[in-house]
């Protein structure tokens, strides 16, 4: 059976190990439309997929930024209802990016279930090399990060060499870190020196705090969507003659 498979059929109780949350989290937040409805299966039980899963995890890293349940849920609500789960994963790294470096120390035990599949050495050693985890002096715990956990795993599927994903590591790295330079510049210019002058010291930070915790998912959604177009338009012109590839589907 295949990882897409096994995701499609989750219970409630598998795909909240699976996100490491509890059961009555994933209730809650399906009671706020948070998630979508599960597929009704046999015996009327209720069945998870890979989006439920995704936008899961989206959901606890923008909650973990800071932002307030109707505040997530107007985030949500603005997504293009068209998006896969890997574009989810996608919008829950880059959201991650924001926050400071942290990592989980697990087992290889958790590691698996938090990937969903059983993972090799090989597959291990390729996970260290992308940098989604970290060896430890226990050769049973590794240190993982949350954020690029996901996409680190699908890519272990992906036809590519590991100096291939690497090298792409390489240009995103450079690229996005230089734009994340441009736009701190920009906010601290157009937003920040405007506050200072009007607000009084001790309110600035809050102030502060409060607008870049609701505008940095805005951001990761414009930049997001800003590149899945230009990706569009690069391969139609890399590909004249043929059907483009499509990547993330």
């Amino acid at each position: 059976m295949t990882q897409q498979m096994e995701a499609a059929s989750l219970t409630v109780d598998e795909l909240a190990a699976r996100a490491g949350v509890t059961v009555r989290t994933v209730r809650f937040y399906s009671t706020r439309g948070l998630l979508p409805p599960p597929e009704i299966g046999p015996r009327r039980v209720g069945r998870y997929g890979p989006d439920h899963l995704s936008r899961l995890a989206l959901i606890e890293e923008l909650q973990s930024q800071g932002m307030t349940l109707s505040a997530i849920e107007r985030y949500v609500q603005q997504l293009p209802e068209d998006l896969s789960a890997y574009d989810l994963a996608i919008h829950r790294a880059l959201v991650a990016s924001w926050m400071p470096d942290t990592a989980d120390e697990v087992t290889r035990e958790q590691l698996a279930r938090r990937s969903g599949r059983e993972l090799t050495e090989e597959d291990l050693e390729r996970l260290v090399a992308m940098s989604v985890l970290e060896s430890t002096d226990d050769p049973a715990v590794f240190r993982v990060d949350p954020g690029m956990l996901p996409l680190g795993v699908r890519l272990l599927d992906v036809p590519m060499s590991l100096e291939s994903i690497l090298a792409a590591r390489k240009v995103v790295l450079e690229h996005t870190r230089e734009v994340a330079r441009e736009l701190s510049q920009l906010f601290r210019a157009e937003v920040w020196e405007p506050y200072r002058e009007r607000e009084p010291a001790p309110e600035q930070v809050e102030r502060m705090k409060s607008l870049s915790a609701h505008m940095q998912p805005l951001v990761v959604q414009a930049l997001l969507t800003a590149f899945q177009r230009s990706l569009k338009e690069e391969l139609r012109s890399a590909f004249p003659k043929e059907r483009a590839p499509r990547l993330g589907r």
